[in-house]
């Protein structure tokens, strides 16, 4: 799961070290996994060159804060920490599931394990008729693994000025009325207020001008 977390341009912004990156992304996968565990579901492959977490939402899971961050990722923290303070911000409050990491191992993208990883899980959602939510970093969210599986693009998140952006993604479930429902859900724009300032993990409004 390190390898694939590794791929791409949000990477390099969170571990912009490329020594440091190859070992602070194998610990950041080991902790999404223990909270894939503790928390949703974690499916993998049986030869695990896929693996995707899920959360159940229903009802918000505990927050990740800087402080659950700064023991394994250290002076790299505060990326991450924004990464998760902003997408909690525009996370949908409609009951779904959230997919928080897919992964499959490099070299192995065009076999389509992710896309049947996938699939089984879409399965159970259609049968209770839960739609699903994720965020993918590319600067073409209209094509891709999530697209072809159904997930539709919303408004994105901008990091930073002048780095990656991560495109907020949503699955609505297979039924008849697909067609009509299928724009239903997640609101087509979200902004985070201009003066929203990352903090510890959550998002803290800056005072008023004026304000103490």
């Amino acid at each position: 799961m390190a390898g694939a977390l590794m791929t791409g341009r949000l990477s390099v912004w969170l571990v912009p070290d490329r020594a440091d990156r190859p070992s602070i992304m194998r610990r950041y996968a080991e902790f999404v996994v223990a909270q894939g565990l503790a928390h949703g579901t974690v499916d993998t492959t049986d030869d695990h060159t896929a693996v995707a977490i899920w959360h159940p939402r229903s009802t918000p899971p505990p927050a990740v804060r800087q402080r659950d961050l700064e023991p394994i990722l250290g002076p790299h923290t505060a990326r991450f920490a924004l990464l998760h303070a902003y997408a909690d911000t525009v996370h949908p409050f409609t009951a779904h599931h959230y997919l928080a990491h897919l992964a499959v191992a490099p070299g192995q993208h065009q076999a389509g394990v992710g896309r049947a990883l996938l699939a089984s899980h879409h399965r159970l959602l259609d049968a209770t008729q839960l739609p699903a939510y994720a965020e993918v970093s590319t600067s073409r969210p209209r094509d891709g693994l999530l697209a072809a599986c159904g997930y539709q693009p919303r408004s994105p998140i901008l990091l930073q000025q002048g780095g990656p952006v991560v495109w907020r993604m949503w699955r609505p479930p297979t039924h008849p009325d697909q067609a009509e429902t299928a724009g239903t859900g997640l609101p087509q724009r979200v902004r985070v207020h201009r003066t929203a300032t990352p903090f510890r993990g959550r998002l803290l409004r800056a005072a008023p001008p004026g304000s103490r």
